[in-house]
């Protein structure tokens, strides 16, 4: 495969995760915005800070409010992470290797953008949001259900699927690190019922409340949930989920290329140490610097596979 055709998809479905986890801190810093509106510029702050545009964003706005951060984060062309930016950036993606996808993955992509178009096309109202993040999450999933239901388990499939699974482990990790670190202001608040409120929050950005509270009934505390979301391979949005796809995805290329790049030599070593960690362990070492350490090789294997593979050519 051509290494632009490899990057097409792997930015393709890179975009496709990234809006889809937009809406979701979105809808759950709405969610506390609403329900605590004292803490509410706090958390619409942590969700800009987790999207990764601070510096963006305060180059534009002096405070963080809801119309500014929403209309931000979903429409602003000036921000490559918008969900408008980045369902246009798979769209393109997408038109550049459609000879790789099946008609019913490029409907599924081209319909996305349509319907992101109309309802973006005006800023969104907060009486609005929740149907319209509801809607960016489902065109998302119809897009990633038609890969899964028509596409060959190829190498086109790999590259989808890396994209995707990246994307999503750094979504995961700036989370934690986001809501651990810049919500509490001293130490004291750990274990408090503020604490509590933003590990809860932390939960609803990943869409896993119902999947935590089946394998952890009773009280919520910030362990658990750190370990649920770091170390749990049953739960598709954990660190050690991502990761084993990423090695599975990367070892079938391996096997369909016949060879062994230093992307794979990147790659395992970061699952065995997400496969060999406890939760204890972690916390002792610094939860931060975990999380940190993490970001940084994520980003680094990213860019690795895009230079293994060529995708600039």
């Amino acid at each position: 495969m051509l290494g632009k055709t490899a990057g097409g998809l792997f930015w393709m479905f890179r975009f496709l995760e990234r809006s889809e986890n937009t809406a979701r801190m979105l809808d759950a810093g709405f969610h506390i915005a609403l329900t605590r509106s004292s803490a509410a510029e706090n958390e619409w702050a942590s969700v800009v800070a987790a999207a990764g545009v601070t510096e963006a964003y305060t180059a534009k706005y002096d405070q963080y409010v809801a119309q500014n951060v929403i209309d931000f984060l979903l429409r602003d062309k000036s921000n490559s992470s918008s969900v408008w930016s980045v369902i246009e950036g798979a769209r393109n993606n997408a038109r550049m290797v459609r000879t790789a996808l099946t008609r019913e993955v490029w409907e599924a992509t081209n319909e996305c953008w349509i319907t992101m178009k109309g309802l973006l096309s005006r800023p969104v109202s907060e009486r609005d949001l929740p149907e319209v993040l509801g809607t960016i999450r489902q065109q998302s999933a119809l897009v990633r259900g038609a890969l899964h239901g028509t596409m060959l388990r190829n190498d086109i499939f790999d590259f989808a699927r890396l994209g995707s699974f990246l994307e999503r482990a750094d979504n995961t990790a700036r989370i934690l690190d986001v809501k651990y670190y810049v919500l509490l202001p001293s130490a004291s608040f750990v274990g408090s019922s503020l604490d509590n409120v933003q590990w809860e929050s932390i939960l609803r950005s990943v869409s896993a409340q119902r999947a935590f509270r089946w394998l952890n009934p009773g009280e919520v505390n910030p362990v658990s949930i750190a370990e649920f979301l770091i170390l749990d391979r049953r739960m598709p949005r954990s660190l050690a989920f991502c990761y084993a796809k990423i090695v599975d995805n990367l070892g079938y290329l391996e096997e369909d290329y016949g060879l062994r790049l230093d992307c794979h030599e990147m790659a395992a070593p970061i699952l065995k140490r997400l496969t060999e960690a406890s939760v204890d362990s972690i916390v002792d070492g610094g939860l931060h610097e975990f999380i940190t350490a993490f970001i940084r090789d994520n980003m680094a294997l990213g860019n690795q596979i895009e230079q293994d593979y060529r995708f600039t050519g």
